[in-house]
């Protein structure tokens, strides 16, 4: 039974980290790997046509998610295949003696190492605080009610910048105890706690990595079991745990021996020096983002409205426009449900830039458009008050916007160590 299991959990890791697509920038393996994954594509279609039937048409961009119709419909269909490819190969090896010990090391090692680079990765950059950001203006401005869990729960995280270091930390540590093979299981270990509450976090706050946090889990969880005798004498039996052999392997030439100082070299540079340089150039980028002059950052209110010389008033119209932040690094949002814009949580979000020569500002759904929403006029009356007017489509519009007073508590980042009633 346990060499049953052991052949299925191989096929079923292997499938799913895919470390050959590690090897796609090598000449000619590239267009290998490409029909591999036209392949897997096929395959996975066939599966979800005739058996899972998940959705008609199955999608493999989610830009961001990793629980699409497809991924999901692609884990089905690994575990149906490790399932079947367990069984051929038990069958197979029938009446042979055969030791898995290569096999069990070299997955081991495939695991902790990806485990490994994953947990740098998600966690250099928390190490900065860039993986969930301080709700920005536009943010803050939006009624609680108007989030989906998602989006609460990364608000929630961003805003303490101490914690998201912190779990930023505790998922460093973990990369750093797998790289050396006397703490894998201590790592793994650890990786539970951290996994776990990752895991848990996505799905009580459906957070669209539901099935990538799981396998993360699943694998800390393999690494561990393969430790399970010496941990239940340390722990329930209170006695000594001797020495593992886990995950030595023997040298004896000196070329392997370099070889195997060359990997560890070239991952430590790859999958932690590298992400450690990019995260900090990204934070030096994100904190020199401040306001675009002459337009100050704030909630303006829409004084005055006219359109093709006709003042509208600012009712509850879902359509009109009530309101405009301008952000920190030329990002804004107005109050409308107006889909010119890019919708978010019930306001329309554009990115601007001001042009102080010209006195004009440009406004764009997405920074990386390469066309314009539209362009308007502006002028500063006062410290608190900008005049907009320009052409949208036919329309000749014209905005009189005075910034608010309103405050926000929770930019204030409160804290007490002595509370004298709850708040």
């Amino acid at each position: 039974m346990k060499n049953v299991l052991f052949r299925f959990f191989f096929i079923l890791f292997l499938l799913t980290i895919s470390p050959w697509y590690f090897l796609y920038e090598i000449p000619g393996i590239s267009n290998l790997l490409d029909l591999y994954y036209k392949g897997e594509v096929w395959t996975v279609g066939i599966f979800n046509e005739y058996l899972f039937k998940i959705k008609d048409t199955l999608n493999e961009n989610g830009n961001g998610s990793g629980d699409t119709s497809y991924a999901w419909a692609q884990f089905f269909t690994f575990l149906i295949i490790s399932f079947l490819g367990s069984i051929i190969w038990t069958i197979t090896a029938i009446k042979k003696e055969v030791s898995y010990k290569p096999l069990d090391f070299w997955l081991r090692n495939i695991i902790r190492y990806y485990l490994a680079l994953v947990s740098f990765s998600y966690g250099v950059t928390k190490l900065f605080a860039l993986q969930m950001s301080f709700p920005n203006l536009s943010q803050l401005a939006t009624p609680l009610g108007d989030f989906l869990p998602m989006r609460l729960s990364w608000m929630f995280i961003g805003y303490s910048t101490p914690y998201q270091i912190f779990s930023g930390v505790m998922e460093t540590i973990v990369g750093i105890l797998l790289l050396n093979r006397k703490t894998v299981t201590l790592g793994a270990i650890l990786g539970i706690g951290v996994f776990s509450n990752v895991f848990m976090l996505n799905l009580s706050y459906d957070v669209p990595v539901k099935l990538y946090s799981m396998q993360l889990l699943l694998y800390c969880i393999f690494l561990t079991v393969q430790d399970w005798k010496r941990l239940l004498n340390f722990f329930w039996f209170n006695e000594n745990a001797q020495p593992t052999a886990l995950y030595h392997i023997e040298l004896n030439k000196k070329w392997q021996k370099i070889a195997r100082i060359i990997f560890k070299v070239g991952f430590a540079i790859q999958f932690v020096i590298m992400p450690i340089n990019g995260e900090w150039s990204r934070y030096k980028e994100e904190s020199s983002k401040g306001e675009l002059k002459p337009i100050k950052v704030g909630l303006y209110n829409i004084k005055t409205f006219v359109k093709n010389n006709d003042t509208i008033p600012i009712s509850m119209d879902e359509m009109i426009w009530k309101d405009f932040i301008f952000d920190k690094g030329g990002i804004g949002s107005i109050n409308t449900l107006d889909t010119l814009f890019r919708q978010r949580y019930n306001r329309g979000y554009f990115v601007y830039q001001p042009d102080s020569v010209t006195e004009t500002i440009l406004f764009k759904r997405n920074a990386t458009d390469s066309t314009n929403l539209f362009e308007m006029k502006y002028k500063i009356i006062d410290e608190r008050t900008i005049e907009l007017w320009g052409k949208l489509k036919t329309d000749s519009l014209h905005f009189q916007l005075q910034r608010s007073n309103r405050h926000f508590q929770l930019t204030e980042r409160q804290f007490h160590w002595i509370s004298e009633s709850n708040r």
